[in-house]
C-alpha cells in the first residue's frame, strides 16, 4: 500500500471532504473507511474502501449510482489522486460494487459469445474508466475476440471485435434529448383554433 493512500494519511483528508459535502447537501449518511476488501482480487484491489450507509443510501445508488461514483470521483480529486492511482480508492454501499462487478463480468462473457458466433462488433454504454477496465479484465483470456476501448470523453466505451479484425468501429453516440422545439406539441385544447384568428377578450372596466 502506497502511504500517501494509507488508512492514517488518507482518512482525516475524507471525514473533511465529506463532512463538508453531507452538511451542505444535507445527506442523512454515516460511513466508514478501512483498508481496502478484495472479493474480487482479479478486478479490483483498492487501498481504501469507503462503505457508506444510512436512510439516503438509496440516493447514492439511485440512476447505477451515478451519485456515489460522483462522490468518489470528486473525493479523488480532492485528494489529488491521479488517473492511473484512481484504482486505490472505492467508495460502496449495500455492496454495489461486487453486484456490479459480476454483473459486468457475465456481460463481457455474454457479448464475448455473440461476436464469436456473428463476428459483429458490439458495443458496451459508455462507462467510466474503472469498470472498461473491468470489462477488459473479463475478456483478457479470450483468443476469437478482443476488447477495445473507443472514443473520446463522455461517449468512451468498450468495443467487443473478432480477434483479427484490423479496424475498430466508430463509437455509438448515445441520443441525446431533443430541443424543446423539436419535441411533439401538446394537441390543442377545445376551442383553440390552429391558424385562427387570435381570440377577442372581453375588456374588463379599469
Amino acid at each position: 500500500m502506497s502511504a500517501k493512500y494509507s488508512l492514517a494519511q488518507a482518512k482525516p483528508r475524507i471525514d473533511e471532504f465529506l463532512g463538508n459535502i453531507f452538511r451542505l447537501a444535507g445527506f442523512d449518511l454515516s460511513y466508514s473507511v478501512v483498508e481496502g476488501e478484495t472479493p474480487h482480487p482479479d478486478f479490483e484491489n483498492p487501498d481504501l474502501l469507503v462503505r457508506f450507509s444510512g436512510p439516503d443510501v438509496d440516493l447514492l445508488l439511485a440512476n447505477k449510482a451515478e451519485l456515489l461514483l460522483a462522490l468518489e470521483q470528486l473525493t479523488m480529486e480532492a485528494l489529488g489522486m491521479p488517473a492511473e492511482e484512481h484504482s486505490r480508492l472505492c467508495f460502496d454501499a449495500n455492496d454495489y460494487r461486487v453486484l456490479r462487478i459480476e454483473e459486468l463480468r457475465m456481460s463481457a462473457l455474454a457479448a464475448a459469445e455473440r461476436v464469436k458466433k456473428t463476428r459483429v462488433p458490439f458495443h458496451f454504454s459508455p462507462m467510466n474508466s474503472r469498470e472498461r477496465r473491468i470489462l477488459h479484465l473479463a475478456l483478457r483470456d479470450q483468443t476469437e475476440v478482443r476488447s477495445e476501448s473507443v472514443g473520446m470523453g463522455w461517449i468512451r466505451q468498450v468495443v467487443v471485435v473478432p480477434s483479427d479484425m484490423k479496424t475498430l468501429p466508430e463509437p455509438i453516440r448515445p441520443p441525446r434529448p431533443r430541443p424543446e422545439e423539436d419535441r411533439p406539441r401538446r394537441p390543442f385544447g377545445r376551442g383553440d383554433r390552429r391558424g385562427g384568428p387570435p381570440r377577442r377578450t372581453r375588456d374588463r372596466p379599469r
